[in-house]
C-alpha cells in the first residue's frame, strides 16, 4: 500500500490505493450548522478549520474529545441507527441545544453520528421542522440537497413526522 501525504490530495493515479482514505468533511446545511461523521468530529484541525464552537453527538458510545482551544460546548444523545430506535423522545432536547447554540451569532455548530448519514441528518431535519415550520418532506429533502450522503432511515422519517405533528405541522 502506498501512503500519500496530506498535501497530495487527492492521490495521483500512480499512488492511489484501491480504497483511498478520504479527508474528513462536513456539510453546511444552513449557515453555521454543519453535519459530519465521527472522523471529522474527532479531528481538532477539522473542527478548527470551520471554527466549530458546539458539537452535538447523535450516537452511542465513546466520542474522543481531543483538547481544543477554545473549549467546545458538547452534548451527546445516545441514539442507535435502527429504524425502531427511539429518536422522537430526544428531538425536543436536540432542537433546544441547536436553537440555543445558534442564537449566538458567533457560534458554529456541528452535528455528527458515526457516518453522517441517518442520525445526525435526522436531528438536523427535526431542527428545521421546529425552527422554520417545514414539513418532514421539506426538511429531509433540504438536508439531502446539502449533504449527498444524507439518508435518514425509514423509522426516523416516521418519527420526524410524529415530531412535526406534535409541533402542529404536517
Amino acid at each position: 500500500m502506498v501512503i500519500t501525504s496530506s498535501s497530495q490530495w487527492p492521490p495521483s493515479p500512480i499512488t492511489q490505493t484501491p480504497y483511498p482514505l478520504r479527508p474528513p468533511s462536513a456539510s453546511e446545511i444552513i449557515p453555521r450548522l454543519y453535519v459530519s461523521d465521527l472522523a471529522f468530529a474527532e479531528n481538532p484541525a477539522a473542527l478548527a478549520s470551520l471554527g466549530i464552537t458546539h458539537v452535538l453527538s447523535a450516537m452511542r458510545g465513546y466520542v474522543a474529545h481531543p483538547p481544543f482551544h477554545p473549549p467546545l460546548h458538547r452534548a451527546q444523545f445516545p441514539l442507535d441507527d435502527l429504524p425502531f430506535s427511539e429518536l422522537v423522545a430526544h428531538l425536543p432536547h436536540t432542537t433546544a441545544f441547536l436553537r440555543g447554540a445558534l442564537m449566538d451569532p458567533n457560534a458554529r455548530v456541528l452535528v455528527h453520528c458515526v457516518e453522517g448519514v441517518s442520525r445526525s441528518t435526522s436531528v438536523v431535519a427535526a431542527y428545521l421542522i421546529a425552527e422554520f415550520g417545514w414539513t418532514t418532506a421539506q426538511a429531509v429533502q433540504f438536508v439531502k440537497s446539502r449533504r449527498r450522503a444524507a439518508e435518514p432511515n425509514f423509522g426516523f422519517v416516521k418519527q420526524l413526522q410524529e415530531y412535526a405533528e406534535s409541533l402542529g405541522r404536517s
